[in-house]
């Protein structure tokens, strides 16, 4: 297949509507205006028969000759000739018409039943039209023939013809113009926005687009400036990401590397081999824990753009399994856990996390409560909060705490809320954080599941 730019196209596009057009008007021409002008033609013949025949009452007398003959008539546009036939073929009126032309008018004459019929003939490679009306004179039937040659018909249809081709001549050189200014138009437009988008592929894209003038134009610049600033915020997003994670993996590695060593060279920074183990150990984990969670959460960034499973999952069975797994870090913590017979619609593995993440962040402040609860409200909608009755998060921090890598007052690692923001977007959940009398409270609310049906079907 050829291909073929903007301006080619735009040039062929006004070149098939102007052929489009020729083909038309030739196709259409010859039907509609030939057909137009031979009615035309009649309508003529039959004026000029009945102003000759109205004067008349009960006789009739042949009109006088104009000095022009049968054949001579043809050279005049719209000269009408008349002849009469009476009852016994006695034809009368000048300039007579050939024989065989007066025959076959005879023929037509005496086989007609209607008052008036309409005629055609080819005489000397040219078309006569005559319309034989029928007349009383005398009290005797008669017939009137007039006739009028195709030389009007032929001569107004090559005139309109002449003039249509002027006219589409000159219709095909003026829509030149548009399409030059078209072209210029659309390529001025699109050629800034082509070197823009050539520099956001060296990403180079600090540099903001505004187009002013036509709205189609201006919009998609708009969209494209909206696109340039998600660029910006994905790769400060992403240079932040690597900045702090290979932070947080820092500091473990060194305490890897110098207790090993240590170890090495003979000497226990512990006092004892199990205890200087058990530093390289928790350290490893802290590693391990820290590389999942940010493979984890870059995996839900992924799944933005991907389907979600969902399942009716029952509260209670996925709040005492974690409370199960958390309560031996912290002996002195005691769990309540309420609504467990709520069901709710999600993915169960990723609200598994959310709950653990939830759960593990509680852990690190509370005084000696954990509240894990659900509530169905009747709309559908499942409200799940998780409480602990520790220390007030500061106002400030609030409206960053879901933000990844922020660090909270005790300096833990800070992906397990962003994890928990990222979960809630993927399941249109709302979240949130807010300090209580008693300490700190974070909700997730999911939406109802006929909510969830509805947001399936329009993707």
């Amino acid at each position: 297949m050829m291909k073929v730019n903007l301006t080619q196209r735009i040039w062929l596009s006004f070149i098939a509507i102007i052929v489009l057009v020729g083909l038309t008007v030739i196709i259409v021409y010859p039907i509609s205006i030939r057909g137009t002008l031979t009615e035309e033609t009649y309508r003529i013949i039959e004026e000029e028969q009945a102003q000759l025949v109205n004067p008349l009452s009960d006789y009739f007398t042949p009109p006088e000759s104009d000095d022009l003959d049968f054949i001579e008539r043809r050279e005049a546009e719209r000269s009408v000739g008349h002849v009469f036939v009476t009852e016994n073929e006695t034809v009368s009126g000048e300039p007579r018409p050939p024989a065989e032309v007066e025959k076959e008018m005879l023929e037509n004459a005496g086989n007609q039943n209607a008052e008036r019929e309409r005629y055609e003939l080819t005489f000397n490679d040219a078309t006569l039209f005559y319309v034989i009306t029928k007349v009383e004179s005398d009290g005797e039937e008669a017939f009137q023939i007039s006739y009028m040659w195709d030389t009007y018909r032929d001569t107004m249809v090559n005139r309109l013809w002449t003039r249509l081709v002027y006219i589409l001549l000159i219709t095909s050189v003026v829509s030149l113009l548009p399409a030059i200014w078209l072209k210029r138009y659309l390529r001025q437009p699109l050629r800034v926005l082509g070197n823009r988008f050539e520099q956001i592929a060296e990403r180079n894209w600090r540099e903001p687009f505004n187009w002013k003038g036509d709205q189609d134009f201006q919009k998609l610049s708009e969209q494209f400036e909206r696109m340039r600033q998600n660029l910006i915020r994905y790769d400060n997003s992403q240079k932040t990401f690597i900045q702090h994670a290979s932070h947080e993996l820092k500091t473990p590695i060194m305490v890897v590397k110098s207790y090993a060593q240590s170890v090495k060279d003979g000497i226990l920074p512990k006092k004892d081999m199990e205890k200087t183990m058990d530093v390289i150990i928790d350290e490893a984990n802290r590693m391990d824990k820290r590389v999942r969670d940010m493979l984890y959460y870059t995996k839900l960034d992924s799944l933005k753009t991907e389907a979600i499973e969902y399942e009716e999952i029952i509260f209670g069975k996925l709040a005492y399994a974690i409370e199960e797994r958390f309560r031996l870090q912290r002996s002195d913590i005691r769990f309540y856990i309420e609504g467990a017979s709520v069901r709710m619609y999600a993915d169960a593995e990723h609200m598994r996390v959310l709950l653990e993440n939830l759960v593990e962040n509680a852990l690190r402040y509370a005084e000696d409560s954990i509240w894990i609860k659900a509530v169905k409200h009747p709309d559908g909608r499942v409200e799940i909060t998780v409480e602990n009755n520790g220390e007030n998060i500061n106002e400030e921090e609030l409206e960053y705490i879901f933000t990844p890598f922020r660090k909270g007052n005790k300096g833990q690692f800070g992906l397990g809320l962003a994890i928990v923001s990222q979960i809630a977007e993927l399941h249109e959940a709302s979240k949130e954080a807010a300090n209580t009398d008693t300490g700190v409270r974070f909700t997730i609310t999911l939406p109802a599941e006929n909510e969830i049906d509805t947001q399936k079907t329009e993707a």
